[in-house]
């Protein structure tokens, strides 16, 4: 099975999942800095690298949603929906943090909000485990990396993926 969107052969969606992934986690470290008395404009940081990165997630999301469309149905669907939702799920409880935030004039974080994203990236490591397995599982008819034939054609392709 082949991932609809892709480009150059390699599936859109695994390389988008790092960003969302990276910035929370930079967001996380910038809270956590500003609560252990780091510079205040840390917490303003962190918050808008929140914001980024639920930006990103959404991207992610759409893209996790095109390929789900073609995933059949058997194990390999449970567990890209399994991945969506855990995924949904960390990004929902960055975006409680970033609701929270946002009503305050610094935007800092305090010790409940870096809880809540330390327990939403506990959530994300569950996501980037599902997602390795279905990484596995996922795009199996690519051309070799390397090779001339995955230079060939257009740079991104939307296709319908073979049975």
């Amino acid at each position: 099975m082949q991932s609809r969107l892709r480009v150059q052969g390699h599936p859109i969606q695994p390389m988008l999942v790092t960003f969302p992934l990276g910035l929370f986690v930079s967001a996380t470290v910038f809270d956590l800095t500003d609560v252990l008395g780091g510079p205040a404009f840390l917490g303003e940081v962190g918050y808008w690298t929140g914001v980024a990165a639920l930006v990103a997630a959404a991207l992610n999301a759409v893209a996790g949603m095109v390929d789900l469309w073609d995933v059949p149905g058997d194990h390999t669907r449970r567990t890209a929906i399994a991945f969506n939702l855990v995924n949904t799920v960390m990004a929902a409880m960055f975006l409680l943090t970033c609701l929270i935030r946002s009503q305050s004039p610094q935007r800092g974080a305090s010790a409940a909000i870096v809880i809540t994203e330390l327990v939403a990236l506990a959530v994300g490591g569950v996501g980037v485990h599902l997602g390795a397995r279905l990484m596995r599982q996922f795009d199996t008819g690519r051309a070799e990396a390397g090779t001339l034939d995955s230079l060939a054609g257009s740079t991104i392709e939307i296709v319908r993926p073979r049975p």
